[in-house]
């Protein structure tokens, strides 16, 4: 299976479950690093559109750049009321967008997937003079009692487990070589808060996650119900998560 294909069946869970990013992100975008409503931005790998919802209703025009249809199909259905909303079939590598056409581009929880070098020829075609790159992530706390055990249960169950994010580490390699060692990273809270579907479908709408037609499926989720159980008060699940930004310096 490749990239591409990853997240084939799984664009409902990932609209439910996923969250979206800290407002103080996009605030910071908007206040500090020249975001307005005339900004030409490409959100890549933009999944159904959690971080490009947020870019429109800053007023921005954005390309919702996406290589899989089952996203790409949601995201159009849920984003279809913005004008300034234009949905692509492309890779980050190729994103078929024009030359010098974007101001900014975004890249949220993906560019693990991305060839860095191919994405970075990239970048330097499609943004205009001056451009920034912002590489985004919502990363959990890895330590605590819900995660280690979270994990414990993909580990026992997904054979594609490899970590959240693909495994990307923070300031990871890919990250430092796509900026070539010069970039900023900024944190901000964005803890989360599950009720029983939404953390279930979060666990699910994971790239490596067991489906329904896998050996084992039942006492997986099982297992995933039993871990809220555990650890809900009053029927929801509070967990420690930040937004983090990397992106280039001028």
């Amino acid at each position: 299976m490749n990239n591409t294909t990853k997240f084939n069946q799984k664009a409902d869970l990932y609209s439910f479950g996923r969250p979206s990013y800290a407002n103080a992100l996009i605030d910071m975008l908007y206040s500090q690093q020249g975001f307005t409503e005339q900004s030409v931005i490409a959100d890549i790998g933009s999944g159904t559109g959690i971080l490009t919802k947020q870019l429109l209703q800053r007023g921005s025009y954005v390309y919702a750049v996406e290589p899989n249809a089952d996203m790409r199909c949601n995201a159009e259905a849920a984003l279809k009321c913005f004008t300034k909303f234009k949905c692509v079939n492309g890779t980050a590598e190729h994103t078929t967008l024009e030359n010098c056409s974007v101001h900014f581009i975004t890249v949220a929880q993906a560019f693990h997937w991305f060839n860095v070098l191919l994405f970075k020829d990239e970048c330097k075609r499609i943004l205009k003079r001056n451009g920034k790159v912002f590489l985004i992530w919502n990363k959990k706390d890895h330590d605590t009692a819900v995660s280690i055990e979270q994990n414990l249960i993909f580990e026992k169950f997904c054979p594609n487990f490899v970590g959240s994010s693909g495994g990307i580490k923070e300031n990871d390699e890919k990250i430092k070589l796509f900026f070539d060692d010069s970039f900023e990273c900024v944190q901000f809270d964005n803890p989360l808060l599950y009720d029983r579907e939404k953390f279930v479908r979060r666990s699910l709408s994971s790239s490596y996650s067991l489906t329904k037609e896998d050996k084992n499926y039942d006492e997986y989720l099982n297992e995933l119900n039993n871990l809220f159980d555990k650890h809900a008060k009053n029927g929801l699940l509070s967990t420690p998560n930040k937004t983090v930004a990397y992106f280039n310096l001028k």
